[in-house]
């Protein structure tokens, strides 16, 4: 970003104030490392100091490294927040608002950038392929720092993509699958290595359950990943409590975070409290330690310099947040992101779905019965009280769940196109719009529990086994 004081500070939120002066202490350290010349290092550091001021002037608030104003900080255990404004941390989503999360207002609120057309025409013509429909209609909307990896793309440097999932339960829904389907198609069109990380170590922290039970439930999620079409010479899974014990890369960069993040900023960031335990506290760093290249040096060959990309909904940027603070400091580069939408519940956009609720959302286990009974009796809809009036005033797409679902699994956009309007004007019933939904659900649930069949332990053996991926570096 731009150091010029010229730069109207006014217009900056809260964060990117807080950005801003990250940054610019970011400058000021590595002139003074390279030793750049007085006058040079003076400017920087008069720069840091008017940036300090103007976030202190607008926020009230020291600047402090790692913790972001405390205003805007969306954590788990009950900052203020405006009557209208949502909820979003990585263990709470919730809005009052019929069409879901406002995501334009969390982009200014959490700081990261808008997935533009410009940008998505650059991937196009990067890839020479087809933006993925995820991006094509802002399912991926927001991001940090993809320009970055772009550049590095076009000048043949290499990158590597890093995704992950808690394994909460032996079912994984449908929800689920969105970053893992759009991780797929990053992996193909960049042909880059992929880490995974199953995090059976947190579901054991935070939820009520045996650390063999975590560990169980990560290996059974690994089989709807590796069913997703996951190429066994390009990608690495691995579960925390398996991983961590066998490689020093990884856990030298788990303590290097920890040094360098104080109680005080995970508390701010996080939510936790003292009365949490203390693995909760030292958590954050083991989900920022596969951002950084060194962690698998099997991979890698030990060199640290390979930036990440982290496809991931947006309520996980917290952790990276705080990742990206930390990197410099640490001697890495800063993880790159794309952030996606959440699925909503079937019971409608207010909400993520939980896995302990069977009728929430379509689970991957469930028979073709089953989500037709799901959808038709669940599902939200953004229909009429009768059909007269539907037919007259037409439906509501942007509350209606099971348009929102078609626009995550129904690739055809002149289809989706036709379907929206048709129901827009009343001409398409709200039955017929979930029998749409089922007939598109129903054959992409049944592919996958076929492909997962195919899955045997061996194959999550092979996926799962720290080894040299089909690259060279």
């Amino acid at each position: 970003m731009a150091d010029s004081p010229n730069c109207d500070l006014k217009s900056l939120s809260p964060l990117q104030l807080f950005e801003r002066v990250t940054e610019q202490g970011e400058k000021v350290r590595a002139l003074k490392a390279g030793k750049a010349p007085k006058d040079e290092i003076d400017a920087a550091v008069r720069m840091l100091l008017s940036l300090k001021l103007s976030y202190k002037t607008t926020t009230g608030q020291d600047y402090q490294a790692g913790l972001p104003p405390k205003d805007l900080v969306l954590i788990n255990n009950g900052t203020t927040k405006e009557e209208d404004e949502d909820l979003v941390d990585p263990w709470n989503v919730q809005t009052s608002n019929a069409k879901g999360v406002d995501y334009d207002k969390l982009i200014v609120r959490f700081g990261s950038s808008k997935i533009d057309t410009d940008l998505i025409n650059r991937i196009e013509r990067a890839t020479g392929q087809k933006p993925h429909h995820f991006l094509r209609r802002g399912i991926f909307f927001s991001h940090r720092d993809m320009d970055q990896v772009l550049d590095a793309y076009e000048n043949k440097k290499p990158f590597y993509l890093y995704t992950g999932r808690g394994p909460s339960s032996q079912a994984m829904h449908v929800g689920h699958l969105i970053p893992f389907m759009f991780t797929k198609w990053l992996q193909e069109v960049f042909d880059v290595p992929l880490v995974i990380q199953l995090t059976d170590d947190e579901k054991y922290l935070w939820k009520d359950m045996t650390i063999e039970k975590a560990y169980e439930y990560a290996r059974e999620n690994a089989k709807d990943i590796i069913a997703c079409g996951f190429d066994v010479n390009k990608t690495f899974i691995f579960s925390d409590l398996d991983y961590l014990g066998t490689s020093a890369g990884f856990y030298k960069n788990i303590v290097k975070v920890q040094k360098h993040v104080t109680f005080n900023q995970v508390k701010g960031i996080f939510g936790f409290t003292d009365s949490d335990c203390i693995g909760k506290i030292s958590f954050p760093a083991i989900q920022a330690a596969p951002s950084f290249s060194s962690s698998f040096p099997q991979i890698f060959n030990g060199k640290e310099n390979i930036q990440c990309l982290i496809p991931c909904a947006i309520d996980q940027d917290p952790y990276f947040r705080m990742t990206r603070d930390v990197a410099p400091r640490i001697g890495q580069p800063k993880p790159a992101l794309l952030h996606s939408v959440f699925f909503p519940a079937l019971q409608g956009a207010q909400t993520k779905m939980s896995a302990s609720d069977p009728n929430s959302s379509i689970f991957l286990t469930d028979t073709a019965k089953q989500i037709k009974t799901k959808i038709n009796k669940h599902a939200f809809s953004g229909g009429r009280d009768t059909i007269e009036e539907h037919r007259k005033y037409g439906g509501n797409c942007d509350v209606d769940v099971s348009f929102m679902y078609l626009t995550f699994f129904l690739e055809d956009d002149d289809r989706l196109e036709q379907l929206k309007q048709a129901y827009t004007s009343g001409e398409l019933l709200t039955g017929e719009l979930k029998k749409v939904l089922i007939e598109t659900m129903q054959p992409l649930i049944a592919a996958h529990q076929e492909r997962r069949k195919q899955v045997t332990d061996e194959i999550v053996k092979q996926f799962m086994t720290p080894r040299k991926l089909a690259f060279e570096f």
